[in-house]
């Protein structure tokens, strides 16, 4: 029997289980890797993020290459082709893969018809089990993240003083909300030059014209090595000031304090667990500010890990969620940030166009919350977000976009609707000052659109959202509202779309 491993890009660590698995034959055991160029021409990927991921690759290859691993790497149009040569070639009996975090990838993989028996390993990039995650859900109620935090912070020992968490409280959240103040001076984040490697994958992804975002400058690390130091940055310089202003959005600041890693989390770069035990080392060495310190591990700990947990547990079908059902496609703003003059929107469109990258607020309560106050259809803006960001992937947006960004599944991950009007946003970031809006108008000339849109989603849905108890005192200020400003409201709102979304259904 010959084994061979098939190395995924977003399984991109020495210790993966499949590889693993073979550790003591590595010098005799084959390893492919393969650049698919149809795969990434089914959605309209960000080319940074081609660029990242398949430079990603290569750089691993020869990290396996330099460990004494037979690996080969291929580019072609297709999986199938490429790793059938290669089995036939190495007399492959037996192909083992880690279980992809994807369904729609694992059921490609199944698909294949491969001369060889081809055997999932189980995937250990994270710290909860599938088994053990289904377990702790078939107990609870109700699937509620903080709940799932608590079991994982006493079950993987984090910030806890015996049974109890440190500091006496389990979540720092009301501590980590204020809003940008004159003066923010986030130290820059560290970025890298692309080697000779990420140079030629650079000159192939702007050869092959992908259709979104801009390919330069490319500053993501590409493997383990840089990688470690972006979390080791983050910890001497960002962490000790995270937690505060994480939820902040200040124009010209596209990180602010955040760490950065998800990129390097989401291939296996990094691995959740030594990420939380050195920014726990870190708070315990360093007496860092503890509402920062666990509001970064909850990150990690709580909603990445439930994140995952959902996506594993719920079924396919999920993925076609529409619990407000709507229809409206996705303006194309999204995709050429200059055709709006919503200075928020066009700050943040601007910037994922440059990086691939907006941190958690500006992707929920700008990005996701305007989709969902306007009607976009949940699959139309789960596809943007899945291509257009750096970190994303089918078991990442599936559950962040259309259960909590998008209420589409009806509650069943979040308790209300991420739904919000400009005043928001006026509160948390600076983006209305320069604006041609006014974000205390809810109707007329110069209103902002996030408000008579926001009250417009209110009122359409009233109905459905009674049943939300969290909703009750928001959609009690609807009865303030006179009858003629009601038909204000709707009237805007359905004017901004006709001029909008060229495709506009009512």
């Amino acid at each position: 029997m010959t084994i061979g491993i098939w190395v995924l890009g977003d399984q991109l660590w020495t210790e993966q289980s499949a590889l693993h698995s073979c550790q003591q034959n590595h010098q005799n055991t084959p390893v492919i890797l393969i650049e698919s160029l149809s795969y990434v021409q089914q959605r309209r990927y960000h080319r940074q993020k081609l660029v990242f991921i398949w430079s990603a690759m290569r750089h691993f290859a020869e990290e396996l290459r330099q460990q004494g691993w037979p690996v080969s790497y291929k580019t072609a149009d297709d999986f199938e082709t490429p790793l059938q040569a290669w089995v036939t070639k190495n007399t492959i009996t037996e192909l083992r893969v880690m279980t992809p975090n994807d369904r729609p990838f694992a059921q490609m993989i199944g698909n294949l018809k491969l001369n060889c028996q081809i055997t999932f390993i189980p995937n250990n990039h994270f710290l909860w089990s599938e088994s053990d995650f289904k377990t702790w859900a078939k107990s609870q109620k109700r699937l509620i993240m903080e709940n799932f935090y608590r079991v994982g912070r006493k079950r993987f020992n984090s910030l806890m003083a015996g049974n109890q968490p440190i500091g006496g409280k389990w979540n720092f959240d009301k501590q980590n909300r204020k809003p940008p103040k004159r003066n923010l001076n986030p130290p820059d984040a560290l970025w890298f030059e692309p080697d000779p490697i990420t140079q030629e994958v650079i000159n192939s992804v702007n050869a092959q014209n992908p259709t979104y975002g801009k390919t330069e400058p490319f500053r993501w690390a590409v493997n383990r090595h840089q990688a470690l130091q972006v979390l080791d940055f983050f910890i001497h310089h960002r962490l000790p000031n995270f937690g505060p202003y994480q939820d902040a959005m200040v124009t010209n600041e596209d990180t602010m304090w955040h760490s950065l890693i998800s990129p390097y989390l989401n291939i296996g770069l990094l691995q959740p667990e030594e990420v939380i035990k050195a920014v726990e080392n870190a708070y315990h060495q360093n007496q860092l500010d503890l509402s920062s310190t666990e509001g970064f591990i909850r990150q990690v700990l709580g909603w990445r890990e439930y994140m995952h947990g959902i996506y594993i547990y719920m079924n396919p079908d999920y993925s076609q969620s529409n619990w407000f059902n709507h229809t409206q496609p996705l303006p194309d703003f999204y995709w050429h940030a200059e055709k709006t003059d919503m200075n928020c929107l066009l700050q943040i469109l601007s910037q994922v166009e440059r990086t691939g990258y907006a941190h958690h607020i500006q992707r929920l309560m700008v990005l996701s919350n305007f989709a969902l106050i306007v009607g976009v259809s949940p699959q139309s803006i789960e596809e943007w977000f899945h291509g257009a960001f750096i970190d994303a992937y089918d078991w990442v947006m599936q559950t962040n976009v259309i259960g909590m960004g998008q209420f589409a599944d009806g509650g069943i991950l979040a308790s209300k609707p991420y739904a919000a009007s400009a005043n928001y946003i006026n509160k948390m970031s600076d983006y209305c000052s320069s604006c041609a809006y006014n974000p205390r108008k809810r109707t007329g000339e110069g209103a902002c659109p996030f408000n008579f849109l926001y009250w417009d989603f209110l009122c359409r849905h009233r109905d459905q959202l009674k049943a939300q108890g969290r909703m009750s005192l928001v959609l009690s200020h609807i009865d303030r509202i006179s009858d003629q400003d009601i038909q204000q409201i709707r009237e805007e709102a359905l004017r901004w779309r006709s001029d909008n979304i060229p495709e506009h259904t009512t």
